[in-house]
């Protein structure tokens, strides 16, 4: 890969996001023999599951019965090193316009990019996470506040207090019931959000399970050494000594700049064609921000949407090109 931030090469395509997604997608670009850019908002490859979770597991990906998040993007930023594609990192895309000779004109932060299509793999646009709303919880962000975990280990030995009902918050619990002296799960309402599965493990783990509690005070000077719990209904309160706090209330997501492009939009996300074409010629979207009818939200769709993305785009800015190339099994350019 070729880590650039200016260009005015036309590239074949340039993909919008390096998750999942948009990693694949570039894969198969390559395997198209197309020439590829990737651009990148964030500092590192791999989306959410490198900014968010790399150290969970993953279940749902096909010849996989379970892989880390974070082994899961370094096999795929492996498997398109054999292309020479240009990744653009730290770059926030401003505006896509298309141009004379049908040539899209890709304006970023940092500069502006050329190429004869877009696919727009940006999963679920910006995102931040819910933050606690108490007004003691900024002053803990930079201790031991946190709400993301990049490193499992770092809560070794320590009584960890998970807050939160869905299913980030079950599975932080589970994961970290084997490493910390002690997990506490709290949540406001008696029922969680999450798999049944993870349920049934949550329930014969060894995790502490409170509720229906939320935090009434937070106590400490740099660190928070305390949480003061009020239940939901009764308001009767319980303390609770801690080394580490985990929030895990969901993430605030927004399109961005994406809304202002002219394309259709549903929810959120952008209507695409069997295509993955957008309402836009020469532009296309696969992974969670493409939606059709039926359309399951899971990484594994992300992947069979990236080849129909890709072929389709090679057929627009190339009409003389095969939609179907064949098995790679078969293509000159994985012969050893």
């Amino acid at each position: 890969m070729n880590f650039l931030q200016k260009d005015e090469q036309i590239y074949d395509i340039t993909i919008i996001g390096g998750g999942p997604a948009g990693l694949f997608t570039a894969f198969y670009g390559g395997m198209r023999q197309a020439s590829v850019k990737i651009i990148e908002s964030m500092p590192q490859l791999g989306g959410q599951l490198s900014a968010l979770y790399p150290e969970k597991y993953i279940y749902d990906v096909a010849g996989f019965p379970k892989v880390l998040a974070q082994d899961l993007i370094n096999n795929l930023k492996d498997q398109i090193s054999r292309f020479q594609q240009t990744v653009c990192l730290e770059e926030k895309v401003e505006n896509v316009v298309k141009k004379v000779d049908d040539v899209f004109e890709i304006t970023t932060d940092k500069g502006t990019h050329y190429s004869k299509s877009v696919i727009i793999t940006a999963g679920v646009g910006a995102f931040e996470p819910r933050r606690l709303e108490h007004p003691d919880a900024v002053k803990y962000e930079k201790s031991n506040l946190h709400y993301f975990v990049t490193d499992l280990n770092s809560f070794k030995g320590q009584r960890v207090a998970v807050i939160g009902g869905g299913d980030s918050a079950l599975d932080w619990s589970l994961m970290l019931e084997p490493i910390a002296k002690e997990v506490h799960l709290i949540h406001r309402r008696d029922k969680f959000r999450a798999h049944e599965h993870s349920v049934e493990m949550l329930m014969s783990s060894k995790v502490n399970v409170t509720t229906p509690y939320e935090i009434a005070a937070l106590h400490g000077e740099e660190r928070i050494e305390k949480l003061t719990l009020s239940h939901c209904t009764t308001k009767e309160e319980i303390d609770l000594e801690v080394d580490a706090v985990i929030v895990n209330f969901g993430f605030i997501s927004s399109l961005g700049p994406i809304k202002n492009w002219g394309l259709e939009l549903e929810k959120g996300s952008i209507v695409v064609d069997t295509r993955m074409e957008s309402n836009i010629p020469g532009i296309f979207a696969a992974g969670d921000i493409a939606t059709y009818p039926g359309k399951v939200k899971l990484i594994a769709v992300g992947f069979g949407e990236a080849p129909t993305a890709v072929n389709n785009a090679v057929s627009y800015f190339n009409p003389d090109a095969k939609l179907q190339p064949g098995h790679s099994s078969s293509m000159d350019n994985f012969k050893s």
